[in-house]
């Protein structure tokens, strides 16, 4: 007899009743209720449309529903915030980790250990009872697992402590066999460097564990000027971000806002310049950082101070609802005069520039730097990130694409090479092999491929920055 709530039904050649059975979550279909939140992603231009969806609720439950993906021979996709959507899993299985939200952390040890669901407000929130904290991005809405696969690029730490992957210390992964494996340095130290900057190419993580720090607050924010202060802002941050300490971290942003309730009333329909900053120091000696940038023009808002480091998503302000947007990123070796002008002429007053947002983002210091036990993270050496991002449905999507296209190609003298930041990846840019090629390199990529063979020589995980298993 089948469970009450079981559908007899074969989607597309394959039956699910067993799936159901075997599996505590819910596996919904095309149609059934509760199906569009299930596939939901945080960019509503992405849409998600797999031929199945399974909840999941623990390891079990994703080597099962792994089992059944390989004994249909479908993909399987993997949704836990919907942060980063790359393709929309057509045909594909997919798995939603969202339910598995258990976060445990050893004060004595300083490590974390986290379940796919978790979201970073979360583990800072669960860290910081101890005085510690991870290494974790500007949202408080992304998801720790996904980031961490790709880098985790943080706004506070980054430049002193390097990137997320750098400090995971054991990875639990079901493979595209079924096979639930606990990975560290000494047992699978191939598939432990893949893991750590290969996203989600070798399984299903189901827990990561990481080093926390023993930092409770920091003195940061961000400083809004005038948009029509842009040139002079950026004349002086070129010069001063480059001789900042590696205990401290700065960003810029042209935004061009909505008439939004949530935002602070002087930023409310506002083009402004947000200049972002943190500092592992204290009030005083941060202040006698910032005060060349502040010396500039009086600000729009200030909210620079001494702040917990649960507050660290104040630094970025990013939106935390889901919202339709595109997006594109490159890289810069400098950020110089020339380029500030390039600057100020694409994003400027006066411009006409529809996009949301162009930001720059100032790495190096530890971010360059291999760790202790290397990792496949490929974006070393970058001295800046630069990210587009426009807001709109898929009537204005071309034209923002439009203005993006025109944003690299700005930007292209001052580029670094092909690689990228995994993480700032737009959906064209990672769904082509040989454009992940190029953000790898070669060499890295190459390697990769060889562990994708031995791993998943199917490419049953291909619905993501896809890495080929390497031919024979």
């Amino acid at each position: 007899m089948l469970r009450a709530g079981i559908r007899a039904v074969t989607v597309e050649g394959f039956d699910v009743v067993g799936l159901r059975r075997v599996v505590e979550g819910p596996v919904l279909l095309p149609g059934d209720d509760g199906y569009a939140t299930e596939v939901s992603s945080y960019n509503l231009n992405n849409k998600i449309e797999p031929a199945v969806v399974v909840g999941v609720t623990n390891a079990d439950d994703v080597q099962a529903v792994v089992r059944f993906a390989a004994e249909h021979d479908r993909p399987v996709a993997v949704r836990a915030t919907g942060h980063q959507v790359v393709n929309n899993a057509h045909d594909a299985v997919l798995i939603n980790t969202s339910r598995m939200q258990r976060v445990w952390i050893d004060p004595d040890t300083r490590t974390a250990r986290v379940e796919p669901g978790v979201r970073w407000g979360a583990a800072i929130a669960a860290a910081a009872k101890y005085g510690l904290a991870p290494i974790s991005g500007s949202s408080p809405t992304v998801g720790v697992i996904g980031y961490t696969l790709g880098g985790g690029q943080s706004p506070v730490l980054g430049r002193s402590h390097g990137y997320a992957a750098d400090h995971v210390s054991r990875i639990e992964v079901v493979t595209a066999d079924g096979e639930l494996r606990r990975v560290t340095a000494d047992e699978d130290p191939d598939l432990f460097w893949a893991l750590r900057g290969g996203k989600g190419n070798f399984g299903v993580v189901t827990a990561i564990e990481f080093g926390l720090f023993p930092i409770s607050e920091f003195y940061g924010g961000g400083v809004f000027f005038a948009g029509e202060r842009m040139a002079d802002v950026l004349s002086a941050w070129s010069t001063w971000a480059p001789t900042l300490p590696e205990q401290a971290t700065t960003s810029f942003a042209a935004l061009r806002l909505p008439r939004l309730p949530e935002l602070p009333q002087p930023l409310q329909g506002a083009f402004v310049l947000h200049v972002r900053f943190a500092h592992l120091g204290s009030a005083a000696d941060g202040d006698r950082l910032l005060a060349p940038i502040r010396a500039v023009a009086p600000p729009v808002l200030d909210m620079i101070a001494i702040r917990p480091y649960t507050e660290t998503p104040l630094i970025h302000l990013d939106p935390a609802d889901p919202l339709p947007y595109v997006d594109r990123t490159s890289t810069m070796r400098e950020f110089s005069a020339e380029a500030v002008d390039a600057m100020v002429e694409f994003a400027g007053p006066g411009t006409n520039n529809p996009l949301l947002m162009v930001e720059i983002r100032a790495l190096g210091g530890a971010l360059d730097r291999e760790p202790l036990v290397a990792n496949a993270v490929p974006s070393r050496g970058f001295p800046f990130v630069l990210f587009g991002l426009g807001m709109g449905g898929p009537d204005q999507a071309g034209a923002l694409q439009g203005w993006l296209e025109r944003m690299v190609d700005t930007f292209e003298p001052w580029v670094v090479d092909s690689r990228r930041a995994l993480n700032f990846l737009s959906k064209d840019e990672a769904t082509t092999s040989e454009g992940v090629r190029l953000v790898y390199g070669a060499e890295r990529y190459d390697r990769l491929a060889g562990i994708k063979k031995r791993f998943d020589p199917h490419n049953m995980f291909r619905m993501n920055h896809n890495i080929r298993p390497m031919s024979s």
